[in-house]
């Protein structure tokens, strides 16, 4: 198993969604606590994890955040959890819990579905800058 710090939390994304790859930069962004890690779900350190959870991949093609000895959402639920880790203003994303999982993971899926054919996508994973290169499993 990859060596993850009990203090991280760990993002996993599809690293060749142009989708994606703008959700994880903003997140770095907002992530002032220096709390997430990432991996993109093609990758060895993303696929060893994926396996570790026994998360299958081919059924669930989505974000997944993972919280060392604790737990790991996917969709929606991990969405709202990331946010909620931003702080301030962020906090305020409490109130889509009103709905449920289920209605708010059929949008998640819908634009999931949907994310290269109206974001685009790469034809390789994102290759972090020398300065991102520390939020990323190897």
């Amino acid at each position: 198993m990859i060596d993850i710090p009990k203090d991280k939390k760990i993002i996993l994304t599809d690293g060749v969604c142009n989708l994606c790859n703008g959700i994880v930069l903003k997140i770095i962004k907002y992530d002032r606590r220096n709390t997430f890690l990432f991996a993109n779900l093609q990758s060895e350190a993303g696929k060893e994890l994926t396996k570790y959870l026994g998360i299958d991949t081919k059924k669930i093609d989505a974000i997944i955040l993972y919280e060392p000895g604790v737990s790991y959402e996917i969709k929606s639920n991990a969405a709202l959890k990331i946010m909620d880790d931003f702080g301030g203003f962020w906090k305020l994303t409490f109130v889509l819990r009103v709905f449920p999982v289920s209605f708010r993971d059929v949008i998640y899926d819908i634009i999931a579905k949907n994310r290269y054919k109206w974001f685009g996508k790469k034809e390789s994973c994102m290759m972090p800058t020398p300065e991102m290169k520390a939020k990323f499993l190897s």
